[in-house]
């Protein structure tokens, strides 16, 4: 299998209201490295899993509309627990869109599957991947 990840970041604040989440559940803002990775099983004829320039513009594009945002106030996140790895899952999602679009250029019909990991820290980092 062949990967290409690529990486941007976004700044958010979100409070996580539950008692588990002890001083957490306060409003807190969070900084996130993000990765994406494309899998495929396959090169095309120039060599190329997918096109690193095309990756980052799509995650670039995805992330876009989270960053400098309070999730608590974001429609797309409304009713739910922003963790981790629900904001993984949500950017996975505009990925696989993303590839269905074809937005990824000519590999998109390669790629089979998609990695996102968020970190958290350094210490810290939650994903959600699937195969598409």
């Amino acid at each position: 299998m062949f990967a290409v990840e690529v990486r941007d970041h976004i700044m958010i604040a979100h409070s996580l209201p539950r008692p588990v989440f002890g001083p957490a559940q306060a409003m807190h803002g969070a900084t996130f490295v993000v990765d994406a990775a494309f899998f495929t099983r396959d090169l095309d004829d120039d060599g190329l899993a997918v096109d690193i320039g095309a990756a980052t513009t799509v995650l670039g594009e995805v992330l876009k509309p989270l960053n400098y945002q309070n999730l608590d106030e974001v429609d797309v996140f409304e009713g739910r627990v922003t963790t981790t790895e629900v904001i993984a899952k949500h950017i996975f999602d505009r990925l696989a869109s993303a590839v269905a679009e074809k937005k990824l250029g000519t590999g998109s019909q390669r790629i089979c599957r998609i990695k996102v990991t968020l970190h958290e820290s350094h210490a810290a980092r939650g994903w959600y991947e699937a195969d598409l």
